[in-house]
């Protein structure tokens, strides 16, 4: 445990991902000197928490504002948001079922959501994602984070030098083919495609690291490549990515916080809690990010889609 700032404490919770930052009131305006701690903390540890924090929809914004502007809550769940707050997007077993349907969300159950960063198939996705807990089950509904920089010098160097030129469509809905559902999210996507060529491998705008920038909810396929060549190099980033040593599992209390960098951590959501008769309520807001660019300096190209500002 080190004391980086004088009220700061980080407390770092894995060997590669996830820190417990103790001493901060994100109900409060922070100090120069705290924002710069979280900074740091976020750069070096991807993800970091926060207990026993008061906030409301109105303070977790402001919080937020102190790192980045503030997107809407969600690209095409915007009229979902609670009436006046539309830059936050609710996570939880009812709001679900309002956008998407109940008998979508039975029929997904444990082959819902997996590792992803926040909507990649944007042309400038979320930079950052924070996550307020309000109604927590009493056991079970735990968030597991990814560090896909030290993912990315987990490979050897000639799949590292491979991967670095490569690049992959993203595309809401590519993990359970929203494209023929006949359901609500189908409707959505068909009406609205979200896609994106962005680079296999990212630059890390700030720390300059290079990042696994797949996921198997929203990459479609490498291009570039024959389907067989890309299911195959997708199938071991993502084994690569989910491997244990990267991860950290944080257990949610009532008033815990999660604040993570999108452009350097996966998050999963838990499949462990749908059979439970508990409610589990999360607000999440995202800030503002850029555009991707890979090693070689190449931009993400978009498909479809419209840039993601504040709201």
């Amino acid at each position: 445990m080190t004391t980086i700032e004088k009220r700061l404490t980080v407390e770092p919770l894995s060997g590669w991902t996830g820190a417990l930052i103790h001493g901060a009131d994100l109900s409060q305006p922070l100090s120069d000197g705290e924002i710069a701690t979280i900074r740091e903390a976020l750069l070096r540890w991807k993800v970091v928490f926060f207990r026993d924090q008061d906030l409301d929809h109105a303070s977790q914004i402001a919080f937020g504002k102190q790192f980045g502007d503030v997107t809407p809550g969600h690209p095409y769940e915007g009229t979902t948001a609670p009436e006046g707050f539309p830059e936050i997007h609710t996570v939880s077993p009812k709001a679900y079922d309002h956008r998407y349907g109940a008998d979508c969300t039975k029929r997904r159950g444990a082959a819902g959501p997996g590792w992803h960063a926040e909507v990649t198939p944007l042309i400038n996705p979320p930079s950052h994602s924070i996550l307020r807990a309000e109604t927590i089950p009493p056991f079970g509904g735990d968030t597991q984070f990814s560090n896909v920089a030290a993912a990315y010098q987990g490979l050897s160097e000639p799949v590292r030098a491979f991967i670095d030129e490569l690049r992959a469509e993203h595309r809401f809905g590519a993990a359970f083919d929203a494209e023929r559902s006949s359901e609500k999210i189908g409707d959505l996507v068909r009406t609205n495609p979200l896609a994106t060529i962005h680079p296999v491998v990212r630059v890390h705008p700030e720390s300059g690291e290079r990042v696994v920038y797949v996921n198997p909810s929203f990459t479609r396929e490498i291009v570039n490549l024959a389907p067989r060549e890309s299911r195959h190099v997708l199938d071991l980033l993502f084994a690569e990515v989910a491997r244990p040593e990267y991860t950290v599992r944080f257990k949610w209390e009532p008033g815990s916080v999660a604040f993570w960098d999108n452009r350097a951590a996966l998050h999963l959501a838990p499949q462990d809690a749908h059979h439970l008769d508990h409610d589990r309520v999360l607000h999440r807001i995202t800030l503002v990010g850029d555009v991707p660019v890979g090693p070689n300096g190449v931009k993400s190209e978009s498909i479809s889609g419209e840039w993601f500002g504040a709201a």
